[in-house]
C-alpha cells in the first residue's frame, strides 16, 4: 500500500506535550524525522480555540502535515461539570485548523476522533459505521458529539476541495506519562492512584465510581501512537478507523486486576449513587488491520504493569489536569 515518507514533511503535532502527544512525537523521531520539522504548539503560546491564534500557528510552523491530538478531556465527572466547554474548546480547535490548513495547501490532516463519538446502545464490536445510528451516551454526549462534527467536515473538505486527511477512533487509553488527577484523569489512572493511596495508607477500603459492571476497551498509548502515524502515512481519505484491541473487561475485574499488580489487599466498594457511563465499549479494528495493517501489540496485564511502575517511579511530578491546564 502506498505509504507518505514523513521524513520529508514538516509536521504539527497539536497536543504533542500531552500524554497521547509525548508518544507520537517520540514515534516520528524513531521514524527519523528531524527535530526542528516536528512543530509542537504550546497552550501557553497558541490557544487553538482561538482563530489569530492558529494562523498564527500556521506561519510560525510551516508545516504541511497536520496531526490533530490537542483536546480538551476528562472522565465522567469533568464531562458532567463541563459541557460547555467540552464541546465549544473541542470543536473550536478542529473548525479552526482544519479551515486554516486548507486555505494553506497542507497535504494531509489527520484527525484523532473518540470511541465517545459511538452510540449510547452501540451493539459490540463497535463498527465504524456505527458511529452514526444514535446520540452518544449523555455524560460524554457534547465531547463526542463536537468530534464527530468534525469528521463530517473532513469528509466535506475532500469532498469540495479534494483536501486529503484520515480519521482515527481510538478507545480509551492508558499508560506511562498519563493525567493521574483523581477529578479530571480517565479510569485506569485514576484506579491505579487510589490503590497506591489506600496501599501506603494501610486504607481498609477504597471506593469507585459505579456499580463496576460497565465494560471497557483500552489500548496501551504506545500502540495508538503507532496506529496514528500509520493513518498518517497510508490513509488519505477521511472514513472513521477504530484503533483498539479488540477485547473488553468489566471496570470490576479491571479495578481487581489493578489492586493486584499494586498488592493492595483491602476492601473494593462500589458508590452506585454515581454513573457507570456507556455501558460497553469493544471495537472492531478490523479495518486498521486492512487498511494500514496496524494491530495492537500490547496485552492490558503487561501494560497496566508497566503503568504502574512508571507512576510509583515519577509520582512526585506527574502530570496532572485542572479542567484543562496542566499543573
Amino acid at each position: 500500500m502506498p505509504s507518505m515518507d514523513l521524513t520529508q514533511h514538516r509536521i504539527i503535532v497539536t497536543g504533542g506535550s500531552g500524554f497521547l502527544g509525548h508518544f507520537v512525537v517520540q514515534a516520528l523521531r524513531q521514524r527519523g524525522v528531524p527535530e526542528h520539522a516536528i512543530f509542537v504548539p504550546r497552550r501557553s503560546e497558541y490557544d487553538l480555540t482561538d482563530l489569530n491564534a492558529v494562523r498564527r500557528m500556521y506561519d510560525d510552523a510551516n508545516a504541511d502535515v497536520v496531526i490533530h491530538l490537542a483536546a480538551e478531556v476528562g472522565g465522567i465527572g469533568a464531562n458532567r461539570d463541563h459541557p460547555g466547554r467540552f464541546f465549544f474548546a473541542n470543536a473550536a480547535m478542529g473548525l479552526h485548523l482544519i479551515d486554516e490548513g486548507r486555505k494553506r495547501g497542507i497535504q494531509k490532516f489527520v484527525q484523532t476522533g473518540t470511541v465517545c463519538a459511538y452510540p449510547k446502545h452501540t451493539e459490540v464490536p463497535f463498527k465504524e459505521d456505527d458511529i452514526w445510528d444514535g446520540y452518544p451516551e449523555e455524560t460524554n454526549a457534547p465531547y463526542g458529539v463536537a468530534k464527530k462534527a468534525l469528521f463530517v467536515m473532513l469528509e466535506a473538505y475532500k469532498a469540495e476541495y479534494g483536501m486529503n486527511s484520515a480519521v482515527v477512533v481510538p478507545v480509551n487509553l492508558y499508560g506511562p506519562h498519563d493525567n493521574f488527577d483523581l477529578v479530571t484523569s480517565h479510569v485506569i489512572p485514576a484506579l491505579i492512584r487510589k490503590c497506591v493511596d489506600a496501599k501506603e495508607n494501610n486504607a481498609e477500603a477504597v471506593v469507585c465510581w459505579g456499580t463496576g459492571k460497565a465494560s471497557r476497551e483500552f489500548l496501551y498509548v504506545d500502540d495508538a501512537a503507532e496506529g496514528i502515524l500509520a493513518a498518517t502515512e497510508r490513509v488519505d481519505d477521511p472514513t472513521p478507523i477504530n484503533l483498539g484491541t479488540g477485547s473488553e473487561i468489566k471496570i470490576r475485574d479491571l479495578m481487581e486486576l489493578i489492586a493486584k499488580i499494586v498488592g493492595f489487599e483491602g476492601r473494593i466498594d462500589w458508590d452506585t449513587d454515581k454513573p457507570d457511563g456507556q455501558p460497553r465499549r469493544c471495537l472492531d479494528t478490523s479495518k486498521a488491520k486492512a487498511m494500514m495493517d496496524w494491530s495492537a501489540q500490547v496485552e492490558l496485564e503487561e501494560g497496566l504493569k508497566r503503568t504502574v511502575d512508571w507512576y510509583l517511579q515519577h509520582r512526585g511530578s506527574v502530570r496532572e489536569v485542572v479542567f484543562g491546564k496542566h499543573r
